[in-house]
Protein backbone atom coordinates (compact mmCIF):
# COMPACT_ATOMS: atom_id res chain seq x y z
CA UNK A 1 0.00 0.00 0.00
CA UNK A 2 2.83 2.34 0.87
CA UNK A 3 4.48 1.82 -2.53
CA UNK A 4 1.26 2.70 -4.33
CA UNK A 5 1.00 5.98 -2.41
CA UNK A 6 4.65 6.81 -3.16
CA UNK A 7 4.21 6.03 -6.87
CA UNK A 8 1.03 8.11 -7.07
CA UNK A 9 2.73 11.01 -5.30
CA UNK A 10 5.66 10.82 -7.73
CA UNK A 11 3.29 10.75 -10.71
CA UNK A 12 1.44 13.83 -9.41
CA UNK A 13 4.73 15.67 -8.81
CA UNK A 14 5.94 14.73 -12.31
CA UNK A 15 2.71 16.00 -13.87
CA UNK A 16 2.94 19.30 -11.99
CA UNK A 17 6.58 19.75 -13.06
CA UNK A 18 5.63 18.89 -16.64
CA UNK A 19 2.82 21.45 -16.60
CA UNK A 20 5.08 24.20 -15.30
CA UNK A 21 7.84 23.38 -17.76
CA UNK A 22 5.40 23.10 -20.69
CA UNK A 23 4.11 26.57 -19.88
CA UNK A 24 7.52 28.21 -19.41
CA UNK A 25 10.18 26.51 -21.51
CA UNK A 26 8.87 27.17 -25.05
CA UNK A 27 8.62 30.90 -24.38
CA UNK A 28 12.03 30.98 -22.71
CA UNK A 29 13.71 29.01 -25.51
CA UNK A 30 12.14 31.10 -28.26
CA UNK A 31 13.38 34.30 -26.54
CA UNK A 32 16.93 32.91 -26.23
CA UNK A 33 17.00 31.92 -29.90
CA UNK A 34 15.43 35.19 -31.05
CA UNK A 35 18.07 37.13 -29.09
CA UNK A 36 20.84 35.12 -30.78
CA UNK A 37 19.44 35.37 -34.29
CA UNK A 38 18.25 38.99 -34.07
CA UNK A 39 15.96 38.68 -37.10
CA UNK A 40 18.68 37.70 -39.61
CA UNK A 41 17.91 34.72 -41.83
CA UNK A 42 21.52 33.56 -42.34
CA UNK A 43 22.19 33.66 -38.61
CA UNK A 44 18.95 31.77 -38.00
CA UNK A 45 19.94 29.08 -40.47
CA UNK A 46 23.45 28.85 -38.99
CA UNK A 47 22.24 28.47 -35.39
CA UNK A 48 19.50 26.08 -36.47
CA UNK A 49 21.98 23.84 -38.27
CA UNK A 50 24.40 24.06 -35.35
CA UNK A 51 21.86 23.22 -32.65
CA UNK A 52 20.22 20.56 -34.78
CA UNK A 53 23.46 18.81 -35.69
CA UNK A 54 25.35 18.99 -32.40
CA UNK A 55 22.40 18.21 -30.16
CA UNK A 56 21.43 15.14 -32.17
CA UNK A 57 24.94 13.88 -33.03
CA UNK A 58 26.16 13.85 -29.41
CA UNK A 59 23.02 12.32 -27.86
CA UNK A 60 23.04 9.42 -30.33
CA UNK A 61 26.70 8.69 -29.55
CA UNK A 62 26.10 8.95 -25.80
CA UNK A 63 22.98 6.76 -25.88
CA UNK A 64 24.89 4.21 -28.00
CA UNK A 65 27.26 3.70 -25.07
CA UNK A 66 24.44 2.05 -23.11
CA UNK A 67 25.09 -1.15 -25.08
CA UNK A 68 28.44 -1.64 -23.33
CA UNK A 69 28.42 -5.00 -21.56
CA UNK A 70 30.26 -3.78 -18.45
CA UNK A 71 27.46 -1.32 -17.59
CA UNK A 72 24.79 -2.57 -15.22
CA UNK A 73 21.13 -1.78 -15.89
CA UNK A 74 20.82 1.33 -13.70
CA UNK A 75 23.84 2.84 -15.46
CA UNK A 76 22.51 1.89 -18.89
CA UNK A 77 19.28 3.73 -18.10
CA UNK A 78 21.26 6.72 -16.81
CA UNK A 79 23.32 6.86 -20.02
CA UNK A 80 20.18 6.80 -22.18
CA UNK A 81 18.56 9.50 -20.03
CA UNK A 82 21.72 11.60 -20.38
CA UNK A 83 21.54 11.17 -24.15
CA UNK A 84 17.91 12.28 -24.21
CA UNK A 85 18.74 15.25 -21.97
CA UNK A 86 21.60 16.30 -24.26
CA UNK A 87 19.05 16.70 -27.04
CA UNK A 88 17.14 19.33 -25.01
CA UNK A 89 17.56 22.18 -27.54
CA UNK A 90 16.08 20.01 -30.28
CA UNK A 91 13.25 18.84 -28.00
CA UNK A 92 12.46 22.46 -27.11
CA UNK A 93 12.39 23.51 -30.76
CA UNK A 94 10.21 20.51 -31.59
CA UNK A 95 7.83 21.36 -28.76
CA UNK A 96 7.49 24.89 -30.15
CA UNK A 97 6.96 23.66 -33.70
CA UNK A 98 4.43 20.93 -32.88
CA UNK A 99 3.03 22.05 -29.54
CA UNK A 100 -0.65 22.73 -29.03
CA UNK A 101 -0.62 25.05 -26.02
CA UNK A 102 -0.39 28.81 -25.71
CA UNK A 103 3.30 28.74 -24.75
CA UNK A 104 4.13 26.80 -27.92
CA UNK A 105 2.04 29.18 -30.01
CA UNK A 106 3.78 32.22 -28.49
CA UNK A 107 7.17 30.58 -29.02
CA UNK A 108 6.32 29.72 -32.61
CA UNK A 109 5.32 33.32 -33.36
CA UNK A 110 8.52 34.59 -31.74
CA UNK A 111 10.68 32.21 -33.80
CA UNK A 112 8.89 32.97 -37.07
CA UNK A 113 9.20 36.72 -36.57
CA UNK A 114 12.59 37.08 -34.86
CA UNK A 115 14.48 33.91 -35.86
CA UNK A 116 13.66 33.20 -39.51
CA UNK A 117 14.96 29.91 -40.85
CA UNK A 118 15.81 28.52 -37.43
CA UNK A 119 13.11 25.85 -37.16
CA UNK A 120 13.68 24.25 -40.55
CA UNK A 121 17.45 24.50 -40.24
CA UNK A 122 17.20 22.76 -36.86
CA UNK A 123 15.27 19.92 -38.48
CA UNK A 124 17.82 19.50 -41.28
CA UNK A 125 20.71 19.77 -38.82
CA UNK A 126 19.12 17.14 -36.55
CA UNK A 127 18.64 14.72 -39.44
CA UNK A 128 22.24 15.30 -40.56
CA UNK A 129 23.49 14.82 -36.98
CA UNK A 130 21.68 11.51 -36.54
CA UNK A 131 22.90 10.26 -39.92
CA UNK A 132 26.49 11.33 -39.14
CA UNK A 133 26.36 9.62 -35.74
CA UNK A 134 25.00 6.42 -37.27
CA UNK A 135 27.67 6.53 -39.97
CA UNK A 136 30.36 6.94 -37.30
CA UNK A 137 28.93 4.03 -35.31
CA UNK A 138 28.93 1.82 -38.41
CA UNK A 139 32.50 2.85 -39.24
CA UNK A 140 33.67 2.08 -35.70
CA UNK A 141 31.89 -1.29 -35.75
CA UNK A 142 33.37 -2.19 -39.13
CA UNK A 143 36.83 -1.05 -38.03
CA UNK A 144 36.68 -3.33 -34.98
CA UNK A 145 35.43 -6.20 -37.09
CA UNK A 146 38.27 -5.74 -39.59
CA UNK A 147 40.85 -5.57 -36.79
CA UNK A 148 39.57 -8.88 -35.44
CA UNK A 149 39.71 -10.39 -38.96
CA UNK A 150 43.29 -9.19 -39.50
CA UNK A 151 44.34 -10.56 -36.11
CA UNK A 152 42.74 -13.92 -36.88
CA UNK A 153 44.39 -14.09 -40.31
CA UNK A 154 47.80 -13.19 -38.83
CA UNK A 155 47.44 -15.97 -36.27
CA UNK A 156 46.51 -18.43 -39.01
CA UNK A 157 49.53 -17.36 -41.07
CA UNK A 158 51.83 -17.71 -38.07
CA UNK A 159 50.51 -21.20 -37.39
CA UNK A 160 50.86 -22.18 -41.06
CA UNK A 161 54.40 -20.82 -41.41
CA UNK A 162 55.70 -22.17 -38.11
CA UNK A 163 57.72 -25.37 -38.54
CA UNK A 164 55.95 -28.35 -37.03
CA UNK A 165 57.50 -29.97 -33.99
CA UNK A 166 60.00 -32.72 -34.77
CA UNK A 167 61.21 -31.32 -38.09
CA UNK A 168 64.83 -31.04 -39.16
CA UNK A 169 65.13 -27.44 -38.07
CA UNK A 170 64.06 -28.18 -34.54
CA UNK A 171 66.29 -31.29 -34.40
CA UNK A 172 69.32 -29.26 -35.46
CA UNK A 173 68.91 -27.03 -32.46
CA UNK A 174 68.93 -29.94 -29.99
CA UNK A 175 71.35 -32.34 -31.70
CA UNK A 176 74.22 -33.70 -29.65
CA UNK A 177 77.72 -33.82 -31.01
CA UNK A 178 78.74 -37.24 -32.31
CA UNK A 179 80.96 -39.23 -29.97
CA UNK A 180 84.00 -39.33 -32.34
CA UNK A 181 84.17 -35.57 -32.82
Amino acid sequence: MRRIVVVLALVVIALVIYGVLAAALPRWWSRRVADQVDGRMTVGVFWGLFYGFVFSFLPVLVAWQARRPFLKWPWKIAVVVLGVALAAPNWLTLSISLGQNSASDAGWIKLVNDAPGFQWATLFGAVAGVLAALALIVLMFESGRRKRQVSKLRNELAERDAPPAGTAESNDLHREDPPHA
